[in-house]
């Protein structure tokens, strides 16, 4: 007689694996923040993909100050370790409404196919299927087809177009912007003008000094090999391209064109070298990149707690400046560095 299913993975509670194959998934998170009520900032929500039953939540401000006819657009892609997250969930929610009114931007926040249940690269062709989604709608718009939704992209430039990742949706902006290359003529009308990393969720088999160091509160390296165990394709390591994007197997990155990456990283984080030293080899290879660390801080100092006066608002400037640099760029040139 065989014996019960055993959990094999356990990710604090709200996510169980089996020896069996079988998943637990809890909804029943007790949040610890609540959503801001931003009366400044209006939003919808659509469904994008059919197939998987994927939406995103789309914000405006009701309110542009910008001396500007039209809204840049905002791509937020959540974190979560590839296994949780939701456009729904409080901090993710509040982010997008601090985004959307501090850079008077139009901020589209998609939800993605989650491990373990869709490992990946999942979450990478949702993503794509996002851009997709917005590139309908400018052509949409474009083409003057009736049935547009007039809300949604009356009064929003689809020639300035930010992807902004937090964690795993750092991961993933950086697979986008490989996938989309500079420029992104694929994706037109929608034009990506800038990647913007928040502590991008990158792995490796061997150490980095950072992940050695002590646990932050939110994140240990435990927890981090697990979320690794969970989303990557079964028999792969954390070298996998989609982990290591210098690994033995990942795309030769010297010969793709990217266009402007920022990334932004607490000092306290266990990501912190992994995110310094994808910053210093892009640079090396002559990308565009430019990277920001805030000493003492740690994993989600932004997005987790957007409201938080002083720091959030500093953030929140050196998005704007970075929009502003790389919205007038043609072809790549350096950044300024922001820190000055």
């Amino acid at each position: 007689m065989g014996s019960l299913p055993h959990v094999v993975e356990d990710c604090l509670g709200f996510l169980q694996l089996f020896s069996d194959g079988s998943i637990f998934r809890s909804n029943d998170i007790d949040f610890k923040i609540s959503a801001v009520q931003d009366h400044s900032v209006t939003f919808n929500d659509y469904l994008f993909n059919k197939r998987f039953n994927l939406s995103l939540r789309f914000y405006k401000p009701k309110h542009v100050t910008l001396n500007t006819k039209k809204l840049p657009i905002v791509i937020f892609l959540h974190g979560g370790g590839f296994c949780f997250g939701s456009r729904t969930w409080p901090h993710i929610h509040n982010c997008c409404t601090r985004l959307a009114s501090g850079l008077q931007a139009a901020v589209l926040s998609p939800d993605y196919r989650l491990a373990p249940e869709h490992r990946l690269p999942s979450a990478v062709e949702d993503a794509v299927e996002a851009v997709r989604w917005l590139q309908r709608q400018g052509l949409r718009q474009k083409e003057d087809e009736n049935g547009g939704d007039e809300w949604l992209s009356s009064d929003v430039d689809f020639d300035r177009v930010f992807v902004v990742g937090d964690s795993s949706g750092g991961n993933i902006a950086h697979h986008l912007a490989v996938r989309l290359g500079s420029g992104s003529s694929e994706m037109d009308p929608v034009r990506v003008r800038g990647y913007v990393l928040f502590a991008p969720f990158f792995g490796g088999e061997v150490r980095t000094k950072s992940e050695e160091g002590p646990a932050e509160h939110m994140l240990n390296l435990e927890l981090l090999d697990r979320f690794w165990r969970l989303s990557m394709p079964f028999g792969e390591s954390r070298d996998h391209p989609l982990a290591n994007p210098f690994g033995a197997g990942s795309p030769n990155l010297e010969e793709v064109k990217l266009d402007p990456i920022l990334v932004i990283v607490g000092g306290n984080e266990l990501l912190k070298d992994r995110a310094e030293e994808y910053a210093r080899r892009l640079k090396e290879l002559g990308k565009d990149i430019e990277y920001l660390e805030f000493e003492g801080c740690e994993h989600g100092f932004f997005t987790h707690d957007s409201y938080s006066s002083q720091l959030s608002e500093e953030v929140i400037q050196i998005l704007k400046r970075f929009m502003l640099q790389t919205s007038t760029l043609s072809e790549p040139t350096c950044l300024k560095n922001i820190n000055g």
